[in-house]
This record gives structure tokens, sequence and C-alpha cells, in this order.
């Protein structure tokens, strides 16, 4: 069965996918802002990131923190198979409701 994304959630799964290795909190705002033109605070995206890791759509590892962090440890994440294929039954789902309505949203078609 596949797991529903709801839209931030899918937001932040892409987000980490964009920034790859370096995929941290303040790294995941920037591509919210950056992409999606999406402000968010950073609670609610901490907040989701947690839902996230509970569904099992994400995984996270820790690294030891540098001298420009005072030493506290920093969580990278990183979306797990069963995240990708929840982006993908969404993708999926979007498409197939989008076709279609073109000519209602004034659009051509790809």
């Amino acid at each position: 069965m596949a797991t529903s994304l709801g839209e931030f959630e899918q937001l932040v799964l892409l987000a980490v996918l964009k920034a790859g290795d370096t995929a941290y909190g303040t790294r995941i705002l920037e591509e919210l802002h950056a992409a999606g033109d999406r402000r968010a605070s950073r609670g609610a995206m901490y907040v989701t990131l947690a839902r996230l890791e509970e569904k099992g759509l994400l995984r996270a590892r820790t690294a030891e923190g540098g001298g420009a962090r005072g030493g506290r440890p920093r969580r990278y994440l990183r979306v797990t198979s069963v995240g990708l294929r929840a982006l993908r039954s969404s993708r999926a789902t979007l498409l197939r409701l989008w076709t279609g309505l073109e000519s209602v949203l004034g659009e051509a078609e790809a």
C-alpha cells in the first residue's frame, strides 16, 4: 500500500533529494525557499522531518560537529527507498489528475 503524502511532505522530501549529501535542516530550508519559493518555519520543517522519519520515508545519520558548530553534531537526512516509492506514486497520481485539464488551466500540453 502506497504511503499518502501531504503537499508539504512532498516538498520536504523533494528538497532533501535536491540537497543530496548535504541535506540537513538549514540546507533543506534553503532548497524549499529557492526551488519551491516556499516560506516555512524551522519548527514546521522539523516536525515534518520527524514525521517522515517515523513513516520510514527518511533516514538520518549523525556527523560530528566542527569548530563552527561548537562541536555540536549535525543530522544529515536521506530519502529511503520507501520515500522514493511514495514520491513516485504521488507524482503519478498528480499527473493523471492534471491530464486533460490543459485547456481549463490555460496551459499548452507538454
